[in-house]
């Protein structure tokens, strides 16, 4: 028999329903749906030093971050707390030491390889995305093939539909924890600060990630927004059960969001703690100064020694004490002092009393405004007390030292009530 040209002709392969069928097993596994849970990691820091040329920003930075713990950064600009965010999101490479999740280096991993989300202080929205796009970028880049995300094309890829319904229905789960479900056709333009703000969460939240990182993300909002967005992140910490690592130099913002607070100052990790062991027990008197408003108020040793009649050892360089340790109640026991009112400042409930010694030294009191009233100011001048137990010690290295005295033996009762000249 004589075959005809058709019949000879080879025909192109075509992928048979094994093909299919293992492709759609992929992109099934690339769209599983993350609506479980976060689940926390352990973040240990160890050594971690950061230098650019000669210039030294980290110097042996170590901490341990718990599962599930809030942790803030806190320090003034340029103390490397920010530096020491971008270096654990993998952003930019330390100069020394040795990054930990659950026991694992991840020093050699790329940021996305490190299940790490990050919150940026400008929000890093992208304007031509509407917000629920913004939103589900990190789920279209992580659970769609390259093929699937072009714009006509990917719609032909097998699976792509289901993965992107899945997508949809996160956003809009997600979007709805942090309430802008109604903001989803909307574009960053047309945002406030605060949804812009929220936004930014929200696409950090879709990664379902182990720990988050928030580089001052209320930096650019206004003081009312700020005291909302607090509370609405410490909420979602309480929900999520993930791991926060949180940077900013407000004070305010890491007292009360925070588990436990590390204070930063010239690359360096002075003092971790609680925020209430921060502000009643500073190891370090820059930590002292740092926490706390107003300021602390702190006194050379000579003004010390007259107020309290007996020297101070040379290991004693300064004595500090909060505002709300002085005492105007009349005879009340303690360490005399007399001095001359500048001014007073009235918060509503609190008084702040501004001092100055016959020293020089200004001192900043904190009183009940009903105690105020009846304070007896004679001549511009006004007698406060001070409660040894309430009075810290700093050496001249600036470190924590021990008191010089005893609150019980540290002179008899009618010199400590006698006010100083």
């Amino acid at each position: 028999m004589i075959q005809t040209k058709r019949q000879t002709r080879q025909r192109p392969a075509r992928p048979g329903w094994a093909g299919v069928c293992l492709a759609r097993r992929l992109v099934g596994r690339l769209t599983k749906h993350t609506g479980e849970p976060s689940v926390s990691a352990k973040v240990e820091l160890e050594n971690i030093e950061k230098s650019y040329g000669a210039t030294q920003t980290l110097r042996s930075a170590s901490l341990t971050i718990e599962a599930g713990e809030f942790m803030t950064l806190v320090g003034p600009s340029g103390c490397g707390k920010s530096t020491l965010l971008r270096i654990m999101a993998g952003l930019q490479p330390q100069s020394a030491g040795e990054i930990r999740i659950d026991g694992t280096s991840v020093d050699h991993l790329r940021p996305r390889e490190r299940d790490i989300a990050m919150v940026f202080q400008s929000y890093a929205l992208y304007p031509h995305m509407s917000v629920e796009q913004n939103i589900g970028t990190p789920l279209r880049i992580r659970r769609l093939p390259t093929a699937a995300r072009l714009p006509v094309l990917g719609r032909l890829v097998p699976g792509q539909r289901t993965a992107r319904r899945q997508i949809q229905e996160a956003v809009r789960e997600v979007a709805d924890q942090v309430e802008i479900g109604h903001l989803l056709p909307r574009k960053p333009a047309a945002l406030s600060g605060g949804q812009r703000q929220r936004v930014a969460l929200a696409r950090a939240i879709i990664r379902n990630p182990k720990v988050f990182l928030m580089d001052e993300p209320l930096s650019n909002l206004d003081a009312r927004l700020r005291v909302t967005m607090r509370g609405e992140i410490t909420s979602l910490h309480r929900r999520l059960g993930a791991t926060f690592i949180y940077v900013t130099h407000d004070q305010t913002e890491a007292m009360t969001m925070s588990d436990r607070v590390a204070v930063m100052m010239d690359g360096e990790i002075v003092q971790c703690a609680s925020p209430q062991e921060l502000y009643t027990n500073p190891q370090d008197l820059r930590v002292a100064r740092f926490i706390g408003s107003p300021e602390i108020n702190v006194v050379s040793t000579e003004e010390t020694a007259r107020w309290t009649g007996q020297p101070l050892p040379d290991s004693i360089a300064h004595i500090a004490f909060r505002p709300e340790a002085l005492d105007f109640t009349p005879k009340s026991a303690g360490i005399g002092v007399d001095a001359r009112l500048l001014r007073h400042e009235l918060l509503g409930h609190d008084v702040l009393v501004f001092l100055q010694t016959d020293q020089g030294t200004e001192i900043t009191g904190r009183i009940p405004a009903a105690q105020w009233s009846g304070l007896a100011v004679a001549d511009g001048r006004i007698a406060f007390t001070l409660r040894p137990e309430a009075l810290l010690a700093f050496a001249p290295s600036g470190k924590r030292a021990p008191l010089p005295f005893s609150p019980d033996g540290m002179m008899p009762a009618d010199r400590m009530l006698s006010h100083a000249s």
